[in-house]
This record gives C-alpha cells, structure tokens and sequence, in this order.
C-alpha cells in the first residue's frame, strides 16, 4: 500500500468501502482530511487514518457534479441574456463613503 497525500479536487477509490470520493478540504491544525462521496455524503478522515487506508487514485467519474445536484444541463447553460440594469450608467458610480451621521 503506496502512500496517498491528500490534496483537493483529488478523486479516490478506497478498496475497503469500494467508493469513490472526492478530496474537498483540508484541516493541517486539525490534522483531517474531508472527503465528499457520490451520493453527496460528507466524512472526514484523520491523518493517521487517511495512511492506513487503501485508496487508489483514481479519475473523476464521468458525472463528478452528480453530488451537486447539478444536472449536465444546468453546468453549461449559456445564459446569454443580460438585464438592462446591468447597462445602467448609474451602476457604475460608486458611493461616497465616509464615517459620521448624516445631516438631517
């Protein structure tokens, strides 16, 4: 068993469980690992566990965003339109900002 230093957006596939899953933080003054598993679930590993495991790398799943909830759908809509207020010129004027009370 090679050791696997976990690092974010990394995927696994743990033999034991027989589950793929997803790096997605890490806590160095904690010493955890937290991991996101296909069906959305969140676990959390220590360092000493994390090294005892046996986990292959491995690729991301063709539906990785599956978690999410994300449709592929949803993941490359094009939203072309833009609302004409984003156009407003009055957007773009920023506010005078200053500490006190105002004048009554």
């Amino acid at each position: 068993m090679a050791f696997q230093a976990p690092s974010i957006g990394a995927w696994y596939f743990d033999r034991d469980s027989e589950q793929a899953f997803e790096v997605v933080a890490l806590d160095e003054e904690q010493g955890t690992v937290e991991v996101q598993y296909l069906d959305g679930a969140i676990g959390e590993f220590d360092l000493e566990t994390w090294l005892q495991l046996p986990l292959t790398p491995t690729a991301p799943p063709e539906d990785s965003d599956i978690a999410f909830e994300m449709s592929q759908e949803d993941r490359w809509r094009d939203d072309t339109h833009k609302p004409d207020s984003w156009d407003n010129p009055i957007n773009q004027i920023e506010p005078d900002l200053f500490s006190g009370y105002d004048d009554y």
